[in-house]
């Protein structure tokens, strides 16, 4: 090795753990080596016989580190060190380094799990923490607990968290110091505000430039954005800068022009996330950060992924920064405050935590291990991981008991998604081709939704100028490598095919509401208005934004019922359906021959149980509410007077027991207009025994009984119970009256029934106040009983009769 990076410094610390402990976990800063030199040191210390396998989270960059270590060596990749990645692979019998990518561990794993012939394996980048790279950890500690305690596990990465790491492998830390050469970080003055951001970007990369020598890579989200910013650029570079962009979409041989040195002059280089790790792009001094990652973020309940651009997080932006300092120092600009800075997140998401456990669920199964009895640094989701296994159902891939089917075990051998490699198992000749375009990008962005049009593009029936060519070329050139060795069957429609990928995905359009559509999932997607598929009653959405509410259709497929009931007989049924309809505000009854959420047919159900009904139109009261009559409401303040000994009368308890209380009284009521018409009364004192009914009628009565023996209701609406009567009709009363152990709030009543006085303490009325009462009572109303002492006059409803 002709020339020192830092990691050299502590690769005997690196040996000397794997010779005592056989695994450690290596921190080492962007541009300290670690990719080239580790295999390279376990090589020539001679730890082990076998391969040393290395695993890269990408395939550009899996051959660009063979390539550089080869280059060391002075040969060509296959001869001692050597590659395999998706398509392509160099390696012979005289390899002993071996870089592949993560997918393919898993592969060898599973089909010898003892890994014979592989002495080590490094897991590169372990930062990136990629699903693949998770469960290739956790297979691998359990093969060297199990099998192979001589196989030997390295982790390895520039921004981990390595404390977990290390204590779930029970592994050494080992940290390389330093970069290879310093590099400045530069921040903004001030927030960008509502600079339109490819615009800040391409303003931040002309000054970067102006500023500093070498050549830049800029740090950009996704493709759409690194066209923009290209477009911008373009007029205003020096003639001495080349603009290269460089994204995972790209064909491998503008990828590698892309990481190439610039012929002359100075390159700036566009790139995602791609070049964050394990690239060295020759010549570039200057990084440009423009703050933003893309993620892909699956959401269960709808079964459907999205891609989000949030900000980098600190971890990520450590690491582009170090891009900068590979060949000499270097500066690092970034498209944020030093403020902003502080509010970054610490690490981006683990896969495992955000993506689609589908692949994973299906592996677990053909490992023939729980989820929980695996060592992973953050386990999976019991309840995603249950969704994902519900997918590999619905696709035969795991029989009823969680087991892995024939079926599939053929599913995993593909290196598809579980859905597509079903389609390409089941499909026949056009299968392969489909599932090469919906693994891809979309090749015919903005062409519309209709999947034909891509189709027919892919094949060569149609030519569109607006095709993204090298697109079309790899979904070409992977459909080949898929249809090798399937079986050729029936040729299938573009929606069938679609379908059998997507059996939850199937859409009926609604009635009187195109042109949104219900998907047999569950979920509700739409089809842009002036689509020409707006207007299919079938189709299959193969492509959705992943909107919550309402996803938008993006590629879809046309589906005949004809083609629905051949495929999916066994699973197309006549239900007999009562459930309340918010919409028309009563129980619906009716009899439906559905698929999953979708309904095909639909006719009354004329004899529904009187109890099914009952039972649905308990939504409808959890809809409107309890709507209690007068006196309903009068017995539930008496009961809520009550001690905690007594039942529980609130209305939080009795909707969340509606079935135990309401349910037998609700014969005959299905429409919200019979509820608004029905007294819940009966079926409120229908909870009390006879005993308790008897303790509330002493302790808070409904009604109270005058010294006439006439009974006047008692209002328990207010603040305290309250009575209305004639003053007269209390003559007599010495004692205040109470309910509960709470006085009685009387409004005392003229002749007339106008108030003339409100009290809770009606002795000290007769007291006081009465005698003023008196004066003026007795001038308005001469006939009427007016004594000087009330607590001595007999009550009275009578007036004197005329004359006297």
């Amino acid at each position: 090795m002709s020339f020192s990076l830092p990691i050299d410094a502590v690769l005997p610390q690196v040996i000397a753990a794997l010779r005592e402990q056989g695994r450690v976990v290596l921190e080492a800063p962007p541009g300290a080596g670690k990719t080239t030199r580790v295999p390279l040191a376990m090589r020539d210390a001679g730890l082990t016989t076998g391969t040393i396998l290395m695993l890269e989270p990408r395939r550009l960059a899996a051959r660009a580190a063979a390539e550089r270590m080869a280059a060391t060596l002075g040969e060509k990749p296959g001869e001692t060190v050597g590659y395999r990645v998706r398509g392509a692979s160099a390696v012979s019998k005289k390899t002993r380094i071996e870089v592949v990518t993560e997918g393919i561990l898993t592969r060898m794993l599973q089909s010898a799990p003892d890994l014979p012939g592989v002495g080590a394996v490094i897991f590169d980048e372990f930062h990136e923490r990629t699903l693949n790279a998770d469960l290739g950890l956790a297979l691998c500690l359990e093969v060297a607990g199990a099998l192979r305690d001589d196989l030997m596990l390295v982790a390895m990465s520039a921004t981990l968290d390595a404390g977990p790491v290390a204590k779930l492998m029970n592994a050494p830390i080992v940290t390389s110091e330093g970069r290879s050469f310093p590099v400045q970080t530069r921040w903004l003055d001030r927030p960008l505000g509502k600079v339109r951001f490819e615009n800040a970007v391409a303003d931040l990369t002309l000054k970067a430039l102006q500023e500093a020598p070498g050549s830049a890579l800029v740090f950009l989200p996704g493709e759409g954005e690194i066209r923009r910013v290209e477009a911008l650029l373009k007029p205003q570079l020096p003639e001495d800068c080349v603009l290269s962009p460089l994204f995972g979409a790209m064909d491998f041989k503008a990828q590698r022009a892309a990481i190439a040195p610039a012929p002359k002059g100075r390159k700036v280089v566009l790139a995602t996330s791609i070049a964050e790790t394990s690239l060295t792009i020759d010549g570039i001094t200057i990084v440009v950060d423009a703050g933003r990652a893309r993620r892909a973020v699956f959401d269960p309940g709808s079964g459907m992924s999205r891609l989000i651009t949030e900000r980098v997080t600190r971890a990520e932006a450590t690491q582009r920064a170090g891009r900068a300092g590979r060949i000499e120092p270097g500066v690092a600009y970034r498209m944020w405050t030093k403020g902003e800075d502080g509010a970054l997140a610490a690490y981006p998401p683990a896969e495992i935590e955000a993506g689609d456990l589908t692949g994973l669920a299906l592996e677990l199964a053909l490992w023939g291990a729980e989820a929980d009895a695996l060592s992973f640094v953050t386990p999976p989701h019991e309840g995603r991981l249950a969704e994902a296994q519900s997918v590999l159902r619905m696709l035969d891939a795991l029989d009823r008991n969680g087991r892995i089917t024939e079926h599939g075990r053929g599913l995993a051998a593909l290196p598809l998604h579980p859905r597509l490699a079903h389609m390409v198992a089941k499909g026949g000749p056009r299968a392969p081709q489909l599932a090469a375009l919906l693994a891809e990008r979309d090749p015919l962005r903005g062409a519309g939704v209709d999947l034909t049009l891509r189709m027919d593009v892919i094949s060569g029936k149609r030519k569109d100028p607006n095709a993204h060519a090298p697109t079309v070329a790899r979904i070409r050139q992977e459909a080949k490598r898929l249809a090798r060795g399937q079986a050729s069957r029936g040729q299938n429609s573009l929606g069938v095919l679609a379908a059998l990928a997507y059996p939850d995905r199937i859409g009926l359009r609604r009635k009187g509401e195109a042109p949104r559509y219900v998907l047999s999932g569950g979920k509700g997607a739409v089809v842009p208005d002036n689509d020409p598929l707006a207007a299919m009653r079938l189709i299959v959405a193969t492509d959705l934004d992943g909107d919550p509410r309402e996803a938008r259709i993006r590629q879809a497929a046309i589906l005949t019922e004809a083609e629905l009931r051949h495929g999916f007989s066994t699973q197309i049924l006549w239900e007999d359906v009562c459930e309340w309809s918010r919409r028309e505000g009563r129980v619906l009854t009716r009899s439906q021959e559905r698929f999953g959420a979708l309904v095909l047919n639909d006719r009354n159900w004329t004899d529904a149980p009187s109890d099914d009904v009952a039972r649905a139109m308990l939504d409808g009261v959890r809809q409107t509410g309890l709507l209690p009559s007068p006196a309903a409401r009068r017995f539930l303040a008496r009961a809520r007077l009550m001690g905690p000994e007594f039942p529980d009368f609130s209305d939080v308890h009795l909707m969340d027991t509606l079935e135990d209380w309401l349910l037998p009284h609700l014969i005959g009521v299905r429409s919200t207009a019979d509820w608004k018409a029905y007294d819940i009364l009966p079926a409120l004192k229908a909870r009390l025994d006879w005993d308790a009914t008897r303790h509330l009628d002493t302790v808070a009565p409904s009604h109270f009984e005058t010294p006439l023996g006439r009974r006047v209701t008692i209002d328990y609406a207010g603040a305290q119970p309250a009575i209305s009567l004639r003053l007269q009709e209390l003559f007599g009363v010495t004692r205040h009256p109470k309910v509960a152990g709470v006085p009685v709030q009387i409004t005392l009543l003229s002749p007339a029934q106008r108030p003339v006085q409100v009290t809770t303490d009606l002795p000290g009325f007769w007291q006081t106040s009465y005698a003023d009462v008196r004066k003026d009572m007795r001038g308005r109303y001469p006939r009427h009983p007016w004594p000087e002492d009330p607590t001595q006059a007999d009550p009275t409803l009578r007036a004197k009769p005329r004359g006297t």
